[in-house]
């Protein structure tokens, strides 16, 4: 934004401060006027020794102007050094600000001292500086990750074109298999990053959603995968009231159980979906049987593409995506998301939501 040039703050204040010594001087004159001289007599007897009011004031008057001088250059300079020692710490607020400005993330304001307005503030821009740099290299990240997600098929669907240009006799209805399963698995990934961005983003609308009806929802949507997989999935627990988009929250639960199914036991595997209410937050618990998971691996499976090779089968392995969508669906739920590993093995995910205001489950 273009704006006109001005007075600086520290010049603001160093008038104003001249001007409130000013003021005080000018109000001490007065009072000394007030009470002093007007008790003084206009003309005297000339034989008196005491001076009349006209001897005073020629007398006072030189000497009230000296003073007055004196205190305009002294407020003035001992208003510029006080201001400028007050406003130090903005000096270092906005140094940070601009080189913050120009990309510089890491740099930090630390300002000394005890606790006032000054250092709240660059404590505050300090926090946020940090959150920045997290949330600047967790992009940086994932951007590098999708790009390398999405290369892959773009690369397989160039080399079988090339396989195919080059040997006209090749079979072409394997060929075509081929390229439409390499085709599924890269819209399948478009889509997913395109929920993870509106996830991010908060761009929905919230209405009244029961995450016990989201449950049983995505229970039944993925029951011929279960079946198939010979995973018994159990469905229970109270009505849940949540506010949110519906439409996510389903994606959310659906994608729990989709991995609670898929990263089991290779057969007679479980999965258990289970709702419950708590003071002010509804929780939905997704919980499975499989192989033990280190904390250091659970740490690592809200980041996007990370699947974890120990969990990884040869099918419907997803895009790496699924718990990074969760995560983002729960935080812009205003909600957390815990995973913690089971001691027999398998995993318990976790994801706390505001409970609905009572007139919202009306």
């Amino acid at each position: 934004m273009d704006r006109r040039p001005g007075l600086s703050v520290r010049l603001k204040l160093t008038l104003s401060y001249a001007g409130f010594i000013m003021l005080s001087g000018a109000l001490l004159l007065a009072v000394v006027w007030a009470f002093l001289l007007r008790y003084v007599p206009e003309v005297l007897n000339p034989a008196a020794k005491v001076p009349d009011r006209t001897e005073l004031v020629r007398a006072f008057t030189p000497k009230a102007e000296a003073m007055m001088a004196f205190l305009l250059v002294f407020g003035l300079v001992g208003g510029w050094f006080l201001a400028g020692n007050m406003l130090a710490p903005l000096t270092r607020i906005t140094h940070a600000t601009r080189l913050a400005a120009d990309g510089s993330l890491s740099h930090r304001i630390h300002l000394e001292g005890r606790q006032d307005e000054f250092r709240e503030l660059a404590d505050a821009f300090d926090t946020m500086l940090a959150r920045l740099e997290a949330h600047d290299a967790e992009q940086r990240r994932f951007a590098a990750n999708a790009s390398h997600e999405l290369r892959t098929p773009l690369a397989i669907t160039q080399t079988l074109l090339d396989v195919a240009r080059t040997d006209p006799d090749r079979d072409n209805g394997e060929l075509i298999e081929r390229l439409h399963f390499v085709n599924t698995r890269a819209i399948d990934l478009t889509e997913a990053l395109l929920l993870l961005s509106r996830a991010n983003q908060r761009a929905f609308s919230r209405e009244h959603v029961d995450l016990s009806l989201t449950a049983e929802e995505a229970t039944e949507t993925l029951l011929p995968l279960a079946e198939k997989r010979g995973t018994t999935v159990e469905t229970s627990g109270d009505i849940a009231p949540t506010t949110g988009s519906h439409t996510l929250l389903v994606q959310m639960t659906t994608n729990l159980v989709h991995n609670a199914i898929v990263h089991n036991l290779p057969a007679d595997g479980t999965v258990w979906v289970t709702t419950s209410v708590h003071p002010g937050t509804v929780e939905l618990a997704v919980e499975n049987t499989g192989s033990k998971l280190t904390p250091q691996l659970v740490a690592t499976l809200t980041e996007p593409f990370q699947r974890g090779t120990q969990r990884v089968r040869t099918d419907h392995v997803g895009v790496g995506l699924g718990l990074a969508i969760v995560k983002s669906i729960a935080q812009a739920h205003d909600g957390t998301l815990t995973l913690t590993p089971r001691g027999e093995g398998g995993l318990r995910v976790t994801v706390r939501l505001p409970a609905a205001p009572p007139s919202d489950g009306r």
